[in-house]
Protein backbone atom coordinates (compact mmCIF):
# COMPACT_ATOMS: atom_id res chain seq x y z
CA UNK A 1 0.00 0.00 0.00
CA UNK A 2 2.72 2.14 0.95
CA UNK A 3 4.28 1.71 -2.69
CA UNK A 4 0.70 2.57 -4.20
CA UNK A 5 0.48 5.75 -2.60
CA UNK A 6 4.11 6.90 -3.20
CA UNK A 7 4.13 6.16 -7.21
CA UNK A 8 0.50 7.73 -7.35
CA UNK A 9 2.02 10.80 -5.60
CA UNK A 10 5.48 10.89 -7.53
CA UNK A 11 3.26 10.97 -10.52
CA UNK A 12 1.63 14.12 -9.81
CA UNK A 13 5.02 15.71 -9.64
CA UNK A 14 6.28 15.44 -5.93
CA UNK A 15 9.26 14.22 -5.03
CA UNK A 16 9.35 10.81 -3.10
CA UNK A 17 11.64 8.76 -1.08
CA UNK A 18 10.37 5.32 0.07
CA UNK A 19 12.94 3.99 3.01
CA UNK A 20 12.60 0.04 2.85
CA UNK A 21 15.48 -2.45 3.76
CA UNK A 22 14.32 -4.71 1.33
CA UNK A 23 11.90 -2.73 -1.53
CA UNK A 24 12.31 -5.61 -4.32
CA UNK A 25 11.36 -8.23 -1.44
CA UNK A 26 8.41 -10.20 -2.65
CA UNK A 27 5.85 -10.66 0.13
CA UNK A 28 5.79 -13.74 2.19
CA UNK A 29 2.36 -14.95 2.53
CA UNK A 30 -0.64 -16.33 -0.07
CA UNK A 31 -3.43 -13.96 -0.68
CA UNK A 32 -6.92 -14.52 -1.48
CA UNK A 33 -9.47 -12.16 -3.24
CA UNK A 34 -12.55 -11.85 -4.47
CA UNK A 35 -12.19 -11.38 -8.13
CA UNK A 36 -14.94 -8.14 -8.90
CA UNK A 37 -12.41 -6.21 -5.88
CA UNK A 38 -9.87 -6.38 -8.08
CA UNK A 39 -11.30 -5.81 -11.28
CA UNK A 40 -12.79 -2.61 -9.77
CA UNK A 41 -8.92 -1.40 -8.66
CA UNK A 42 -7.78 -2.60 -12.57
CA UNK A 43 -5.38 -5.21 -10.99
CA UNK A 44 -6.80 -8.48 -12.43
CA UNK A 45 -3.93 -8.91 -14.64
CA UNK A 46 -2.15 -9.45 -10.71
CA UNK A 47 -4.37 -12.66 -10.14
CA UNK A 48 -2.22 -16.01 -11.28
CA UNK A 49 -5.23 -18.38 -10.41
CA UNK A 50 -8.91 -17.43 -9.95
CA UNK A 51 -11.96 -20.08 -9.07
CA UNK A 52 -15.36 -19.77 -10.16
CA UNK A 53 -17.29 -20.86 -7.31
CA UNK A 54 -16.12 -20.29 -3.47
CA UNK A 55 -17.35 -23.21 -1.44
CA UNK A 56 -18.27 -23.37 2.50
CA UNK A 57 -18.94 -26.51 4.44
CA UNK A 58 -20.48 -25.82 7.82
CA UNK A 59 -21.02 -29.61 9.12
CA UNK A 60 -20.81 -33.00 7.79
CA UNK A 61 -24.45 -33.65 6.48
CA UNK A 62 -25.55 -33.00 3.18
CA UNK A 63 -27.63 -30.00 3.99
CA UNK A 64 -24.91 -27.97 5.34
CA UNK A 65 -22.58 -27.54 2.21
CA UNK A 66 -22.98 -23.63 0.73
CA UNK A 67 -21.91 -22.74 -2.76
CA UNK A 68 -20.99 -19.09 -2.89
CA UNK A 69 -21.20 -18.02 -6.87
CA UNK A 70 -18.60 -15.13 -6.87
CA UNK A 71 -15.50 -15.82 -8.29
CA UNK A 72 -12.10 -15.71 -5.90
CA UNK A 73 -8.24 -15.96 -7.03
CA UNK A 74 -5.18 -15.91 -5.44
CA UNK A 75 -2.78 -12.55 -5.38
CA UNK A 76 -0.01 -13.00 -7.87
CA UNK A 77 2.24 -11.63 -5.04
CA UNK A 78 5.56 -10.87 -7.26
CA UNK A 79 3.68 -9.36 -9.97
CA UNK A 80 1.92 -7.30 -7.98
CA UNK A 81 4.99 -6.24 -5.84
CA UNK A 82 6.83 -6.11 -9.44
CA UNK A 83 3.88 -3.62 -10.44
CA UNK A 84 3.43 -1.34 -8.28
CA UNK A 85 7.56 -1.27 -7.64
CA UNK A 86 7.99 -0.68 -10.93
CA UNK A 87 5.09 2.30 -11.30
CA UNK A 88 7.61 4.00 -8.57
CA UNK A 89 10.84 3.78 -10.72
CA UNK A 90 8.62 5.09 -14.01
CA UNK A 91 7.82 8.38 -11.63
CA UNK A 92 10.74 8.75 -9.93
CA UNK A 93 10.54 7.30 -6.81
CA UNK A 94 14.07 6.89 -4.58
CA UNK A 95 14.32 4.49 -2.64
CA UNK A 96 16.36 4.15 0.71
CA UNK A 97 17.83 0.46 1.48
CA UNK A 98 17.72 0.95 4.98
CA UNK A 99 15.42 0.66 8.28
CA UNK A 100 13.93 3.80 9.58
CA UNK A 101 15.06 4.35 13.47
CA UNK A 102 13.64 7.85 14.23
CA UNK A 103 10.70 10.21 13.33
CA UNK A 104 10.68 13.43 15.01
CA UNK A 105 8.39 16.79 13.61
CA UNK A 106 8.93 20.36 13.55
CA UNK A 107 6.46 23.58 13.50
CA UNK A 108 7.62 26.84 13.32
CA UNK A 109 7.64 29.14 15.97
CA UNK A 110 6.35 31.80 14.51
CA UNK A 111 4.42 33.04 11.14
CA UNK A 112 7.60 35.23 10.37
CA UNK A 113 9.79 32.21 10.04
CA UNK A 114 7.57 30.73 6.87
CA UNK A 115 7.95 34.08 5.78
CA UNK A 116 11.59 34.40 5.98
CA UNK A 117 12.56 31.32 4.99
CA UNK A 118 10.27 29.97 1.88
CA UNK A 119 12.83 27.12 0.74
CA UNK A 120 15.21 25.15 2.79
CA UNK A 121 17.75 22.15 1.71
CA UNK A 122 14.96 22.10 -1.38
CA UNK A 123 12.01 22.05 0.78
CA UNK A 124 9.40 24.15 1.15
CA UNK A 125 8.57 25.25 4.20
CA UNK A 126 5.30 26.91 5.57
CA UNK A 127 3.22 26.66 8.92
CA UNK A 128 3.12 22.94 8.76
CA UNK A 129 6.85 22.62 9.05
CA UNK A 130 8.75 19.76 8.36
CA UNK A 131 9.65 15.76 9.55
CA UNK A 132 13.41 14.15 9.61
CA UNK A 133 13.82 10.69 9.21
CA UNK A 134 16.96 8.87 10.50
CA UNK A 135 17.78 5.82 9.03
CA UNK A 136 20.74 5.05 11.40
CA UNK A 137 23.13 3.84 8.42
CA UNK A 138 25.14 6.63 8.18
CA UNK A 139 23.42 8.36 5.37
CA UNK A 140 21.61 12.04 5.03
CA UNK A 141 19.60 12.49 7.18
CA UNK A 142 15.89 13.04 5.08
CA UNK A 143 13.43 15.91 5.76
CA UNK A 144 9.69 15.96 3.84
CA UNK A 145 6.38 17.70 4.35
CA UNK A 146 5.10 13.95 5.52
CA UNK A 147 5.85 10.98 6.87
CA UNK A 148 3.83 7.91 5.94
CA UNK A 149 3.82 4.50 8.39
CA UNK A 150 3.64 1.61 6.05
CA UNK A 151 5.06 -0.87 8.69
CA UNK A 152 1.77 -2.88 8.38
CA UNK A 153 1.35 -4.72 11.85
CA UNK A 154 4.41 -3.51 12.97
CA UNK A 155 3.05 -0.09 13.42
CA UNK A 156 6.50 1.80 13.85
CA UNK A 157 5.31 4.92 14.01
CA UNK A 158 1.62 5.74 13.77
CA UNK A 159 0.90 5.79 17.50
CA UNK A 160 -2.23 3.81 19.02
CA UNK A 161 -4.65 4.03 21.50
CA UNK A 162 -3.27 2.45 25.29
CA UNK A 163 -6.37 0.30 25.53
CA UNK A 164 -5.32 -1.03 22.08
CA UNK A 165 -6.50 -4.83 22.28
CA UNK A 166 -7.27 -6.61 18.87
CA UNK A 167 -8.71 -9.82 18.15
CA UNK A 168 -6.06 -12.72 16.55
CA UNK A 169 -6.99 -14.20 13.48
CA UNK A 170 -3.99 -16.77 13.02
CA UNK A 171 -3.34 -19.47 10.06
CA UNK A 172 -0.71 -22.11 9.48
CA UNK A 173 -0.38 -22.55 5.86
CA UNK A 174 1.33 -25.14 3.13
CA UNK A 175 1.47 -25.25 -0.31
CA UNK A 176 2.29 -28.87 -0.88
CA UNK A 177 2.31 -31.39 -3.53
CA UNK A 178 0.32 -34.54 -3.13
CA UNK A 179 -0.97 -38.12 -4.41
CA UNK A 180 -4.51 -36.61 -4.81
CA UNK A 181 -7.08 -34.88 -2.60
CA UNK A 182 -10.77 -34.65 -2.54
CA UNK A 183 -11.27 -31.10 -3.50
CA UNK A 184 -13.14 -29.62 -6.96
CA UNK A 185 -10.95 -27.80 -9.21
CA UNK A 186 -13.12 -25.23 -9.97
CA UNK A 187 -13.84 -24.02 -6.59
CA UNK A 188 -11.93 -23.23 -4.01
CA UNK A 189 -12.86 -24.22 -0.57
CA UNK A 190 -13.60 -20.71 1.79
CA UNK A 191 -14.63 -22.02 5.04
CA UNK A 192 -14.73 -25.63 6.44
CA UNK A 193 -16.13 -26.11 10.09
CA UNK A 194 -16.71 -30.01 9.93
CA UNK A 195 -14.80 -31.49 13.09
CA UNK A 196 -15.16 -35.29 11.44
CA UNK A 197 -11.15 -35.71 11.56
CA UNK A 198 -11.23 -34.92 15.18
CA UNK A 199 -13.13 -37.53 16.54
CA UNK A 200 -10.63 -40.03 17.79
CA UNK A 201 -8.66 -36.70 19.07
CA UNK A 202 -10.62 -35.71 22.23
CA UNK A 203 -8.06 -33.08 23.70
CA UNK A 204 -8.29 -31.68 20.20
CA UNK A 205 -12.13 -31.60 19.48
CA UNK A 206 -12.63 -30.08 22.68
CA UNK A 207 -10.56 -27.55 22.40
CA UNK A 208 -12.04 -27.15 18.64
CA UNK A 209 -15.36 -26.74 20.08
CA UNK A 210 -14.66 -24.31 22.11
CA UNK A 211 -12.79 -21.72 19.92
CA UNK A 212 -13.25 -23.43 16.16
CA UNK A 213 -11.02 -23.41 13.39
CA UNK A 214 -11.51 -23.71 9.78
CA UNK A 215 -9.73 -25.24 6.79
CA UNK A 216 -9.38 -22.80 3.67
CA UNK A 217 -7.66 -24.52 0.64
CA UNK A 218 -6.90 -23.18 -3.05
CA UNK A 219 -6.58 -25.92 -5.29
CA UNK A 220 -4.29 -25.69 -8.10
CA UNK A 221 -4.58 -29.09 -9.83
CA UNK A 222 -4.84 -32.61 -8.74
CA UNK A 223 -1.64 -32.93 -7.03
CA UNK A 224 -0.73 -29.21 -6.10
CA UNK A 225 -2.97 -27.21 -3.62
CA UNK A 226 -2.79 -24.41 -0.68
CA UNK A 227 -3.95 -26.04 2.72
CA UNK A 228 -4.58 -23.88 5.67
CA UNK A 229 -5.80 -24.13 9.18
CA UNK A 230 -7.40 -20.90 10.50
CA UNK A 231 -8.95 -19.08 13.36
CA UNK A 232 -11.13 -16.55 12.26
CA UNK A 233 -10.61 -14.60 15.24
CA UNK A 234 -9.23 -15.78 18.77
CA UNK A 235 -8.24 -13.53 22.10
CA UNK A 236 -5.72 -14.46 22.79
CA UNK A 237 -4.58 -16.02 19.60
CA UNK A 238 -4.36 -19.99 18.91
CA UNK A 239 -0.91 -20.90 19.15
CA UNK A 240 0.40 -21.96 16.01
CA UNK A 241 1.08 -25.18 16.96
CA UNK A 242 -2.01 -25.66 17.59
CA UNK A 243 -3.31 -24.57 14.47
CA UNK A 244 -0.49 -27.67 12.92
CA UNK A 245 -1.89 -30.62 15.32
CA UNK A 246 -5.61 -29.29 13.79
CA UNK A 247 -4.02 -29.18 10.12
CA UNK A 248 -2.10 -32.60 10.37
CA UNK A 249 -5.43 -34.30 11.43
CA UNK A 250 -7.45 -32.81 8.94
CA UNK A 251 -4.90 -34.21 6.44
CA UNK A 252 -4.88 -37.81 7.70
CA UNK A 253 -8.50 -38.12 7.57
CA UNK A 254 -8.83 -36.68 3.84
CA UNK A 255 -6.24 -39.48 3.18
CA UNK A 256 -4.06 -36.39 1.78
CA UNK A 257 -0.39 -37.90 1.48
CA UNK A 258 2.08 -34.79 1.54
CA UNK A 259 4.83 -35.39 -0.68
CA UNK A 260 6.63 -32.04 -0.69
CA UNK A 261 6.04 -28.80 0.59
CA UNK A 262 7.26 -25.61 -1.50
CA UNK A 263 5.98 -23.17 1.20
CA UNK A 264 5.13 -22.63 5.18
CA UNK A 265 2.42 -20.19 6.06
CA UNK A 266 2.67 -18.63 9.70
CA UNK A 267 0.01 -16.10 9.58
CA UNK A 268 -0.99 -13.86 12.05
CA UNK A 269 -3.32 -10.57 12.03
CA UNK A 270 -4.25 -8.08 14.55
CA UNK A 271 -8.14 -7.28 14.17
CA UNK A 272 -10.36 -4.77 15.23
CA UNK A 273 -10.00 -3.16 18.71
CA UNK A 274 -9.49 0.50 18.87
CA UNK A 275 -8.06 2.78 16.01
CA UNK A 276 -5.01 4.90 16.10
CA UNK A 277 -5.35 8.47 17.15
CA UNK A 278 -7.27 10.22 15.08
CA UNK A 279 -5.57 12.56 13.83
CA UNK A 280 -1.94 11.98 14.16
CA UNK A 281 1.45 13.94 12.80
CA UNK A 282 2.59 10.39 11.14
CA UNK A 283 -0.02 9.11 8.41
CA UNK A 284 -1.11 5.79 8.09
CA UNK A 285 -2.53 3.20 5.60
CA UNK A 286 -3.36 -0.52 6.07
CA UNK A 287 -2.50 -1.86 9.30
CA UNK A 288 -0.80 1.20 10.63
CA UNK A 289 -4.19 3.07 9.98
CA UNK A 290 -6.26 -0.03 11.33
CA UNK A 291 -7.81 -1.04 7.50
CA UNK A 292 -7.83 -4.55 8.38
CA UNK A 293 -11.63 -6.16 8.42
CA UNK A 294 -12.28 -6.45 12.08
CA UNK A 295 -15.09 -9.13 11.48
CA UNK A 296 -13.20 -11.06 8.78
CA UNK A 297 -9.61 -10.28 8.41
CA UNK A 298 -9.90 -9.45 5.18
CA UNK A 299 -7.36 -6.17 4.00
CA UNK A 300 -5.62 -6.42 0.53
CA UNK A 301 -8.34 -4.68 -1.52
CA UNK A 302 -9.52 -2.29 1.15
CA UNK A 303 -5.89 -1.12 1.43
CA UNK A 304 -5.55 -1.10 -2.55
CA UNK A 305 -8.61 0.83 -3.03
CA UNK A 306 -7.49 3.56 -0.10
CA UNK A 307 -4.32 3.96 -1.43
CA UNK A 308 -5.42 6.48 -4.78
CA UNK A 309 -7.78 8.74 -2.19
CA UNK A 310 -4.95 8.95 0.21
CA UNK A 311 -2.71 9.73 -2.29
CA UNK A 312 -4.99 12.51 -4.49
CA UNK A 313 -5.47 13.83 -0.86
CA UNK A 314 -1.47 14.92 -0.18
CA UNK A 315 -1.48 15.98 -3.98
CA UNK A 316 -4.64 18.28 -3.28
CA UNK A 317 -3.25 19.21 0.26
CA UNK A 318 0.23 19.81 -1.14
CA UNK A 319 -0.71 22.01 -4.10
CA UNK A 320 1.57 23.38 -6.87
CA UNK A 321 5.04 22.71 -4.00
CA UNK A 322 7.27 19.50 -5.17
CA UNK A 323 8.36 19.09 -1.52
CA UNK A 324 11.65 16.66 -1.17
CA UNK A 325 11.56 14.08 0.60
CA UNK A 326 15.62 13.40 -0.03
CA UNK A 327 18.30 15.28 1.27
CA UNK A 328 21.27 14.86 -1.34
CA UNK A 329 24.95 14.43 -0.95
CA UNK A 330 27.47 16.92 -2.51
CA UNK A 331 30.43 18.26 -1.94
CA UNK A 332 31.13 22.23 -0.74
CA UNK A 333 34.33 23.53 -0.45
CA UNK A 334 35.16 24.28 3.27
CA UNK A 335 33.92 28.05 3.29
CA UNK A 336 30.56 26.40 1.60
CA UNK A 337 30.36 24.32 4.18
CA UNK A 338 30.31 27.10 7.12
CA UNK A 339 27.76 29.09 4.99
CA UNK A 340 25.58 25.81 4.50
CA UNK A 341 25.99 25.25 8.42
CA UNK A 342 25.26 28.57 9.95
CA UNK A 343 22.57 28.93 7.34
CA UNK A 344 21.15 25.68 8.51
CA UNK A 345 21.56 26.30 11.98
CA UNK A 346 19.28 29.56 12.07
CA UNK A 347 16.54 27.73 9.78
CA UNK A 348 16.84 25.14 12.52
CA UNK A 349 16.62 27.69 15.36
CA UNK A 350 13.28 28.77 13.64
CA UNK A 351 11.44 25.84 14.26
CA UNK A 352 10.41 23.72 17.41
CA UNK A 353 10.15 19.60 17.88
CA UNK A 354 6.28 19.23 18.22
CA UNK A 355 6.04 15.37 18.82
CA UNK A 356 3.17 13.53 17.33
CA UNK A 357 0.69 16.16 17.38
CA UNK A 358 -1.41 17.12 14.43
CA UNK A 359 -0.90 19.88 12.13
CA UNK A 360 -3.54 21.48 9.59
CA UNK A 361 -2.70 18.92 6.80
CA UNK A 362 -2.23 15.70 8.53
CA UNK A 363 -5.21 16.03 10.06
CA UNK A 364 -7.55 16.62 6.91
CA UNK A 365 -5.49 13.36 5.34
CA UNK A 366 -6.79 11.34 8.19
CA UNK A 367 -10.29 13.10 7.67
CA UNK A 368 -9.80 10.90 4.47
CA UNK A 369 -8.52 8.00 5.73
CA UNK A 370 -11.71 7.93 8.39
CA UNK A 371 -14.30 10.10 7.46
CA UNK A 372 -17.48 9.89 9.56
CA UNK A 373 -19.18 7.05 7.72
CA UNK A 374 -16.28 5.02 7.73
CA UNK A 375 -15.77 5.25 11.50
CA UNK A 376 -19.36 4.04 11.98
CA UNK A 377 -18.96 1.42 9.89
CA UNK A 378 -15.87 0.56 11.63
CA UNK A 379 -17.40 0.13 14.84
CA UNK A 380 -19.97 -2.13 13.32
CA UNK A 381 -17.34 -4.37 11.71
CA UNK A 382 -15.94 -4.32 15.94
CA UNK A 383 -19.20 -5.23 17.45
CA UNK A 384 -19.46 -8.26 15.08
CA UNK A 385 -16.24 -9.15 15.78
CA UNK A 386 -16.47 -9.27 20.03
CA UNK A 387 -19.90 -11.62 18.96
CA UNK A 388 -17.74 -13.66 16.68
CA UNK A 389 -15.05 -14.04 20.01
CA UNK A 390 -17.94 -15.54 22.18
CA UNK A 391 -19.13 -17.93 19.88
CA UNK A 392 -18.29 -21.67 20.58
CA UNK A 393 -18.29 -24.04 17.03
CA UNK A 394 -22.37 -24.47 17.55
CA UNK A 395 -22.81 -21.14 17.60
CA UNK A 396 -20.27 -20.46 14.59
CA UNK A 397 -21.89 -23.01 12.33
CA UNK A 398 -25.43 -21.47 12.99
CA UNK A 399 -24.03 -17.53 12.60
CA UNK A 400 -22.44 -18.46 9.17
CA UNK A 401 -25.63 -20.74 7.90
CA UNK A 402 -27.50 -17.63 8.52
CA UNK A 403 -24.40 -15.36 7.03
CA UNK A 404 -24.80 -16.93 3.66
CA UNK A 405 -28.57 -17.28 3.91
CA UNK A 406 -28.58 -13.43 3.13
CA UNK A 407 -29.04 -11.70 0.29
CA UNK A 408 -25.55 -11.50 -2.65
CA UNK A 409 -26.08 -8.06 -1.95
CA UNK A 410 -25.35 -8.13 1.96
CA UNK A 411 -23.48 -10.68 2.78
CA UNK A 412 -20.62 -9.82 -0.32
CA UNK A 413 -21.22 -5.96 1.17
CA UNK A 414 -20.46 -6.95 4.21
CA UNK A 415 -16.97 -8.88 3.79
CA UNK A 416 -16.04 -6.24 1.33
CA UNK A 417 -16.80 -3.19 3.66
CA UNK A 418 -19.09 -1.77 1.12
CA UNK A 419 -22.07 -1.43 3.33
CA UNK A 420 -23.16 2.13 4.60
CA UNK A 421 -24.10 1.93 8.30
CA UNK A 422 -28.06 2.02 7.72
CA UNK A 423 -27.71 -0.89 5.15
CA UNK A 424 -25.51 -2.53 8.30
CA UNK A 425 -27.84 -2.31 10.45
CA UNK A 426 -30.45 -3.45 7.53
CA UNK A 427 -28.08 -6.19 7.47
CA UNK A 428 -27.77 -6.94 11.22
CA UNK A 429 -31.60 -7.36 11.54
CA UNK A 430 -31.65 -9.89 8.65
CA UNK A 431 -29.31 -12.25 10.13
CA UNK A 432 -31.07 -11.86 13.22
CA UNK A 433 -34.13 -12.44 11.65
CA UNK A 434 -32.67 -15.64 9.34
CA UNK A 435 -31.44 -17.02 12.78
CA UNK A 436 -32.80 -20.23 14.75
CA UNK A 437 -34.22 -19.34 17.51
CA UNK A 438 -31.39 -20.00 20.20
CA UNK A 439 -28.55 -18.29 18.35
CA UNK A 440 -31.47 -15.21 18.30
CA UNK A 441 -31.33 -15.58 22.13
CA UNK A 442 -27.50 -16.33 21.89
CA UNK A 443 -26.75 -13.26 19.68
CA UNK A 444 -28.91 -11.15 22.35
CA UNK A 445 -27.35 -12.52 25.26
CA UNK A 446 -23.75 -12.28 23.82
CA UNK A 447 -24.38 -9.41 21.77
CA UNK A 448 -25.95 -6.82 23.97
CA UNK A 449 -22.77 -5.48 25.75
CA UNK A 450 -21.36 -5.03 22.24
CA UNK A 451 -23.99 -3.21 21.13
CA UNK A 452 -23.85 -0.85 23.86
CA UNK A 453 -19.95 -0.26 23.51
CA UNK A 454 -20.54 0.33 19.47
CA UNK A 455 -23.49 3.00 19.86
CA UNK A 456 -20.96 4.84 22.71
CA UNK A 457 -17.78 4.62 20.25
CA UNK A 458 -19.99 6.02 17.01
CA UNK A 459 -21.16 8.66 19.65
CA UNK A 460 -17.64 9.34 21.21
CA UNK A 461 -15.67 9.40 18.02
CA UNK A 462 -12.02 8.94 17.47
CA UNK A 463 -9.58 9.39 20.24
CA UNK A 464 -7.89 13.17 19.39
CA UNK A 465 -4.92 13.35 22.13
CA UNK A 466 -2.70 14.24 19.10
CA UNK A 467 -5.09 16.58 17.37
CA UNK A 468 -4.25 20.02 16.82
CA UNK A 469 -6.39 23.40 17.41
CA UNK A 470 -8.06 24.10 14.09
CA UNK A 471 -7.13 27.72 13.11
CA UNK A 472 -9.71 30.37 12.84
Amino acid sequence: SGLAVAERVAASGRKVCVVDPAPTAVWPNNYGVWIDEFEALGLEDCLDFTWDEATVFLDSDAGSKKTLSRPYGRVDRKRLKSKLYENCLKHGVRFREALAKEVRHYTPKNAETTRSVGQWNELTVDTTGYSTINCGDGGAELKGKLVLDATGHAKKFVQFREDYDPGYQGAYGILVDVDKHPFELDKMLFMDWRDDHLADLPDLREGNAKIPTFLYAMPFSETQIFLEETSLVARPVVPFDELKRRLDARLKHLDINVKSVHEEEYCLIPMGSSLPYVPQRVLGIGGTAGMVHPSTGYMVARMLGAAPVLADTIIDLLGGGQPTLVSEPSLPSAAGKRREAQAAGSVEDSFVETGNKATELSREIWATVWPEERLSQREFFNFGMEVLLSLDLANTREFFSAFFSLSDYHWQGFLSSRLSLPELIVFGLSLFSKSSWEMRFSLVAKGLPGLIGMLTAIAKGPDSKYASEKRK
